[in-house]
């Protein structure tokens, strides 16, 4: 039987296939050898077709988590290969769904003439490879990686007739946008240093996994001005401060190999899921920009003196999106109002909060705009 097209993968086929010709020619400018060549439109629109049509199937009463990476079997990193590959269909997809299903396996999608088949999985994909993610039924992330080692990067989200393409130039183009945002929009140094690791990037990820909600605010460490803003005593003061992440980044390896990069890359996944896992806490956890942990379960308030946040200028890196002025209660409940006071209050610091529908924003102060901005990065963290 045939099935019918899914509309939304042809409209954005082409503005994703654009996405991915910019990106692998600027690197290449930067003097990157180890590129793929971007995809074509037929090709991402296949792997979006059939991936969304394979995300409304049920298997035992459970929706496919499926993840399709283009990319060639000698391209992939350890393939496990079919001897018969299958083809590129939801039924095919939706059966071998539940072998797959764990985070960091691709089923391996690559043409043979104008048909698309899957060939088998892997679990490595090199930097710009084309990846269709299924999140849930009907939703769908589109993204890539800068580095074979780093987070993915977001290029479009669609849920349903629901798209939102990712506005990279847009969204950096905001004043003063924090370099966790930038990162997050694919604009890190890693075109020129591969090896670069955001860690707020990786933090956010793990906040908004675990799906209860969340504070996480960042400090400096060479001032205490941030105590006026919270509670005291604080009720889980750390005496020493936790360095576990700050010690792990020194101790980072060079030129040691991939087998010691991913054994370094799995310690710094626990110890980010750590310092997340604490933000589920009631209240906000607190590190300096040395990433070591000072409290957690901190309350906010408003410092002596200040006056209350009223407005906070908002944005969402997405095509379409444009500036606005909002109050923080717009953005969500107690932890967002707060979140933006604390920032009104310490201007040197900045604010990630995790709601527990999924929303995510950063709050940061915008001494060009003179005003706490909101960037919402939901959509980017998927």
């Amino acid at each position: 039987m045939t099935i019918p097209a899914y509309p939304a993968a042809r409209a954005v086929a082409p503005k994703v296939q654009a996405h991915f010709a910019s990106h692998i020619e600027t690197a290449r400018a930067y003097g990157r050898d180890d590129l793929p060549d971007p995809p074509s439109e037929a090709a991402v629109e296949a792997l979006i077709d059939a991936a969304f049509w394979a995300s409304l199937r049920r298997e035992e009463g459970v929706t496919p988590t499926i993840s399709l990476a283009y990319v060639p079997p000698d391209r992939a990193g350890h393939p496990l290969s079919f001897s018969a590959p299958l083809p590129l269909r939801p039924a095919p997809l939706a059966k071998v769904a539940p072998a797959v299903e764990r985070p960091g396996i691709h089923l391996g999608v690559w043409h043979r003439g104008g048909d698309f088949h899957v060939w088998g999985t892997t679990r490595d994909v090199p930097a710009f490879c084309l990846v269709v993610e299924v999140v849930a039924s009907g939703l769908l992330v589109i993204k890539h990686r800068s580095d074979p080692f780093g987070k993915f990067v977001n290029v479009a989200v669609l849920e349903g007739d629901q798209v939102k393409v990712v506005d990279g130039a847009g969204g950096v183009a905001v004043p003063d946008c924090p370099q966790v945002v930038r990162s997050l929009l694919g604009f890190v140094e890693g075109l020129t240093a591969p090896d670069k690791v955001n860690v707020l990037v990786e933090v956010a990820a793990s906040m908004r996994a675990h799906g209860r909600g969340g504070t996480l605010l960042v400090v400096p460490s060479d001032a205490a001005a941030w105590r006026e803003s919270v509670v005291s005593p604080l009720l889980y003061e750390l005496s020493p401060p936790f360095k576990g992440l700050t010690d792990l980044l020194k101790s980072k390896p060079k030129g040691f190999g991939q087998a010691i990069h991913h054994e370094w890359q799995e310690d710094l996944r626990r110890a980010v899921e750590a310092i997340a896992g604490l933000t589920a806490v009631d209240g906000a956890t607190v590190i300096n920009d040395r990433y070591e942990v000072l409290a957690l379960g901190a309350k906010m308030t408003r410092r002596r003196g200040s006056a209350p946040v009223e407005q906070v200028s908002y944005t969402e890196p997405v095509e379409g999106d444009a500036r606005t002025l909002v109050a923080p209660t717009q953005l969500g409940g107690t932890r967002h109002l707060s979140a933006a006071q604390f920032v009104h209050d310490q201007r040197d610091t900045t604010a990630l909060v995790a709601s527990q529908d999924g929303r995510f924003t950063i709050f940061r102060w915008s001494p060009c705009e003179e005003i706490v901005h909101a960037h919402r990065v939901d959509a980017l963290l998927l």
